[in-house]
């Protein structure tokens, strides 16, 4: 397994050598905006797949998918309704009405996980515990069973974020699915979707 420490922004080369890894079908414990999540190529099956085995996650149980920009998520062909276009990049999982079925989709706040989402395409992201158990704050926490499967490894120390907050879009209107970061969600509700 190919680990990095970083104090700070991942460099250039680490991120190349990120995406590389990824795009080969890696599955990666990175930071984001929100938590540490486990990350695979979103287009490939098998590497999906090998992050349900490792979470011992139902394999029929949708991941979230991570993106660099709203453009990224339509070539998905996911409808993305305007309203997003002012919110992201931001700690918002929405769900969104994708073809004929459903996808729970963020453009994360942080700049150097949308450059590596630039190299590689989407991502499929989750925490990075087993179901049912609290998310990873830190690399240490994680289980060596867990660790010894993946393939890279980012460390950027202690990561106190709050999971993303969940809006399902595919109704007549907004409705609030889960709380992440209360100032954030609070922000949605005042400012943004006063009905939820």
């Amino acid at each position: 397994m190919k680990q990095w420490h970083v104090d700070g922004v991942p460099g250039g080369d680490v991120l190349d050598e990120l995406a590389a890894i990824l795009i080969a079908g890696g599955v990666a414990l990175l930071p984001t905006d929100t938590i540490y999540g486990l990350h695979a190529l979103a287009a490939n099956q098998q590497a999906v797949d090998r992050i349900a085995a490792i979470k011992e996650r139902p394999g029929d149980k949708a991941f979230v998918v991570i993106a660099a920009s709203i453009e990224q998520l339509e070539a998905m062909k996911v409808t993305v309704p305007d309203t997003l276009r002012t919110i992201w990049p931001a700690p918002l999982t929405a769900i969104l009405p994708a073809g004929t079925s459903t996808i729970a989709a963020r453009v994360p706040d942080l700049a150097w996980l949308r450059d590596l989402l630039d190299r590689t395409g989407p991502l499929v992201s989750t925490s990075a515990n087993r179901s049912g158990e609290a998310p990873i704050t830190s690399p240490e926490m994680l289980d060596s069973t867990m660790k010894n499967r993946l393939d890279a490894l980012l460390d950027e120390g202690r990561h106190d974020g709050k999971p993303s907050t969940i809006v399902d879009f595919t109704g007549s209107k907004p409705r609030m699915v889960r709380e992440g970061d209360p100032d954030f969600s609070q922000f949605l509700r005042k400012s943004l979707w006063k009905d939820l």
